[in-house]
């Protein structure tokens, strides 16, 4: 993992220093050509070595389901002539964090047994956002397995009050 940050870092950051005019655009097509980086076909394709690079260029684009400006074209080509289209993740994860980081944001991951509509999560948004001390980008993973509650994941930060936690607390307090 670490030699995929490190080969991600300097990617990351000249994307960074060449979008600082639209993040939020450039946001938007790295998070695109991330998910389509994940495809384990296209990088099976890509590795193959009777494939060209434009080759590889072409599926990608053809695929993207936004429309991808001159600059995000010639990342995309850098980083397919470089052999690094299975860093592409990294890249955009590294990415996010420097535009997070200039926002003074974080992103936030609420995982709960169910779904939580609007103005719930509204409301949990603004006690995380003072809980966290920073502005959070939140998004809601649905995990039933917790029983109740919520699990908050932000940074490396973690808060846990989850049924399922609570649960395996008192397992723990019985056993010892």
């Amino acid at each position: 993992m670490a030699e995929l940050a490190t080969i991600a870092r300097p990617y990351a950051e000249a994307l960074f220093k060449a979008s600082v005019s639209d993040l939020d655009g450039a946001a938007l097509w790295v998070e695109a050509l991330k998910e389509i980086a994940q495809d384990p076909q296209l990088l099976l394709f890509a590795d193959n070595p009777n494939v060209g690079a434009e080759q590889v260029f072409d599926l990608v684009v053809g695929v993207a389901q936004v429309a991808l400006p001159e600059p995000a074209k010639n990342f995309l080509r850098t980083v397919i002539e470089n052999g690094r289209l299975s860093v592409l993740p990294e890249i955009a994860r590294q990415f996010r964090v420097m535009k997070n980081a200039r926002a003074g944001s974080s992103d936030a991951v609420v995982f709960s047994a169910f779904a939580i509509d609007g103005a719930a999560l509204a409301d949990l948004t603004a006690t995380l956002e003072k809980r966290f001390a920073r502005k959070l980008n939140v998004t809601v993973e649905l995990q039933s397995e917790l029983i109740g509650g919520i699990r908050v994941v932000v940074g490396d930060e973690v808060l846990d009050t989850s049924v399922k936690a609570r649960l395996e607390q008192m397992k723990v307090a019985l056993t010892a």
